[in-house]
């Protein structure tokens, strides 16, 4: 090759890498928040959420969804399901809206709707299919399944379960009241935390075709008087973590993969031993490494942080304040970032994650939204 040769080679090389396109950058995750509210108060707002500053930007608001008290997404992130009640806990049952979800426009566009097949409906997940939508209904005590049509629109229920019995807080478990659902890691149990019967039901789930069937065991027991509202795995899936409402504490139990069988390790509390008010627990989240627990106290108003050992056993690290009042919900975003719904206090606060301690650090003023119940992210 003469020495032209070689030039006209090295100067093709350099054009064509001129030329090619550079790697995108990452896109910053979605945030779908609800405004718990009635009629057109109420609605889904979208945020774009900046990973390497932890601020907040909002993109729109989807209207005409009505109480939204919580969200959920299809594992293939097409499509999101909302509560939507007219009257939240009224007398006639509410209703799962089905979305489909636009790109990353934060754009969603109304599929149907259909019953949740009871009143205060307040907790959906889908499980790892996406071809089942559950719900658990707070005040009339039930829990329903339905199915996911091809195109993420609903049908009408595959299962229907009423719970039953009562615990030992007069004011608060006279009767059944199903908090929470949540499917198993494997996606073959479906569990239940009802706050009024201090359980935690579990289901087989037959994905195929969206049904529920009570387990065998039907059910683990919290402690009495506990109030279990919300419940999640961690994410080497042995273990389920509890967060107890009514005492004020998260509950470990350890899963059984082969039988669905719970069965209770711990209890931590969640609030200081001098604290002599009134609070309530809400919500808990993990780290995605495992490593870190939270939990939001409602009145107390602050976010209990744990280290998690090897065994599973929580230990406290820090109560931080959730900076708004009565702290509904969580997100953790990349496993740096902690997002805080107040719902009263009406607005979202973002953390940062102390990553070799767990503990929490304001990442500036927290944005203001009305009615703040539920965090939603679209990775």
């Amino acid at each position: 090759m003469t020495i032209f040769s070689r030039v006209a080679v090295f100067a093709l090389v350099a054009l064509a890498l001129i030329a090619a396109p550079s790697p995108l950058p990452a896109a910053d995750p979605v945030v779908f928040v609800t405004s718990f509210a009635p009629g057109d108060k109420g609605g889904i707002h979208a945020y774009t959420f900046d990973t390497k500053e932890g601020k907040l930007k909002e993109l729109r608001r989807t209207a005409g969804v009505e109480n939204p008290f919580f969200l959920a997404i299809s594992p293939d992130k097409k499509f999101l399901y909302s509560i939507h009640a007219k009257q939240f806990g009224g007398k006639e049952n509410e209703h799962v809206a089905a979305y489909s979800v636009v790109g990353r426009t934060g754009d969603l566009k109304l599929l149907n709707r259909q019953s949740a097949e009871g009143t205060a409906a307040c907790y959906l997940d889908v499980d790892k299919t996406g071809k089942t939508v559950l719900v658990a209904n707070y005040s009339s005590g039930s829990v329903a399944s339905l199915p996911v049509k091809a195109d993420g629109s609903l049908g009408e229920k595959a299962s229907f379960f009423q719970h039953k019995g009562s615990s030992v807080n007069d004011k608060r478990q006279k009767e059944p009241h199903a908090h929470c659902i949540v499917v198993s890691p494997d996606n073959k149990f479906v569990y239940a935390a009802d706050l009024g019967t201090d359980q935690i039901l579990c289901y087989k789930l037959d994905a195929t075709t969206a049904k529920l069937t009570a387990n065998d065991p039907p059910f683990a027991k919290s402690p009495a008087g506990a109030g279990p509202r919300h419940l999640t795995f961690h994410p080497n899936g042995k273990r389920v973590y509890v967060i107890n409402e009514l005492l004020n504490s998260v509950t470990l139990f350890d899963y059984d993969a082969a039988t669905g069988k719970l069965t209770e390790k711990q209890t931590i509390p969640t609030l200081p031993g001098d604290f002599k008010g009134t609070s309530h627990c809400a919500d808990l989240k993990i780290t995605p490494d495992g490593k870190f627990l939270y939990g939001t106290n409602r009145g107390h108003d602050s976010i209990a942080c744990y280290s998690i050992a090897d065994d599973g056993k929580l230990a406290l690290v820090a109560i931080e304040p959730s900076l708004g009042k009565g702290p509904q919900n969580l997100a953790i975003v990349d496993g740096k970032w902690l997002l805080c719904a107040n719902l009263p206090g009406n607005n979202i606060a973002v953390f940062e994650i102390g990553t070799k301690t767990g503990k929490l650090k304001s990442a500036g003023e927290p944005v203001k939204q009305a009615s703040p119940s539920c965090i939603m992210l679209l990775p």
